[in-house]
């Protein structure tokens, strides 16, 4: 079930990076799902009878507008910085809780912050902290660094993951 539910997202994802339904693309996608099937399902799914779940997938389309807002935010406030004449950073590593249990969701969490212009996720610890390098720390402590941080992306990531 694993490396089926794999084989499916992997076929998608080329089918829309590639957007053809050339014969030889579409064979050489299928042939690559296939091995990335049968190498890496282990690693992805956890628990594939929750991965297709129409619940999961609205709260993954309702994900994408909301980081691609914060994502141009972030640009937007990056190239302030960087145009301005006194370079306005203040640059650090802060240390942010997330309530996330599973590594899938960990690890997309953390990919979140690091796709955003200004953070940079350093380190994911076993306790459920992570350890980001933000361009302007506004804080350092905990508790408000992580709804500056970490509060936007994860209620939605909580449901898509857990």
């Amino acid at each position: 079930m694993k490396r089926l539910a794999l084989f499916i997202v992997s076929f998608l994802c080329w089918m829309v990076l590639t957007w053809t339904l050339y014969l030889p693309s579409v064979l050489i996608g299928l042939g690559l799902a296939i091995l990335v099937s049968f190498w890496f399902a282990d690693l992805f799914i956890q628990e594939p009878r929750k991965f297709f779940q129409i619940k999961r997938l609205a709260f993954f389309l309702y994900y994408i507008p909301i980081f691609t807002y914060y994502c141009i935010m972030a640009n937007l406030d990056v190239a302030y910085r960087v145009l301005h004449p006194r370079l306005p950073i203040k640059p650090g590593i802060v240390k942010v809780k997330t309530s996330l249990k599973t590594p899938t969701g960990r690890v997309a969490l953390a990919n979140s912050i690091t796709l955003t212009p200004g953070t940079l996720s350093v380190e994911i610890t076993e306790e459920g902290y992570l350890y980001v390098h933000w361009i302007m720390v506004r804080t350092t402590d905990i508790k408000e660094a992580t709804e500056r941080i970490v509060r936007k992306f994860e209620p939605i990531l909580k449901e898509i993951f857990e």
